[in-house]
């Protein structure tokens, strides 16, 4: 199901019940297109990584409800980067802040606050939303609903269609070490 964003704001108690009960869908970030469900539902993330043919042996990122909740669960000395198209790995202090299929119960986790309406939505639901490229691992990222991988199309709940994003991922910084360290740019 493809809905507009105005469409999903004027029936969003429906697609966060939906969301609750494990739906995987399609939003758009500050940087790119993503596929996302709740992160604490181990189900949901199990079905992203199927239909994104994504193995457990690559960690997921999560678009975090706020910055309070980022400083609850992980060690974090700055997060004036936040919100913008940054993707920070963090050392967790609390595991249980997402699901194990996450990250495999490793001892960090990518975090990210998009400086977009998702965060909002993200914050408003409380919880953590996996946040990961919208395409099939190792294949192009999607930049409109008609470029979508049809194996992935055909099996998400819904997709919240805003048009061509032309974009690239976040800039991921690694923090695990004390200092900072650029991954992807």
């Amino acid at each position: 199901m493809i809905v507009s964003r105005g469409e999903f704001f004027g029936e969003k108690d429906k697609y966060l019940s939906l969301i609750k009960d494990g739906a995987v869908f399609i939003i758009l970030t500050d940087t790119i297109y993503g596929l996302s469900c709740d992160a604490t539902n181990p189900a949901a993330v199990l079905k992203l990584r199927q239909l994104k043919g994504m193995g457990f042996d690559k960690p997921m990122s999560v678009i975090a409800p706020s910055k309070e909740w980022i400083k609850e669960n992980c060690l974090v000395s700055s997060l004036d980067k936040l919100p913008g198209p940054y993707t920070f790995i963090l050392p967790l202090h609390n595991k249980s802040c997402v699901s194990f299929e996450v990250n495999n119960g490793s001892d960090a986790l990518g975090v990210r606050i998009p400086d977009h309406w998702c965060s909002k939505l993200c914050s408003e639901y409380g919880i953590p939303l996996i946040t990961t490229s919208a395409n099939v691992t190792g294949k192009p990222n999607m930049t409109s609903v008609d470029d979508l991988d049809p194996s992935i199309k055909s099996k998400v709940d819904f997709i919240i269609d805003e048009g061509v994003k032309e974009g690239k991922a976040s800039t991921i910084i690694d923090y695990r070490g004390g200092a900072e360290k650029v991954l992807r740019e």
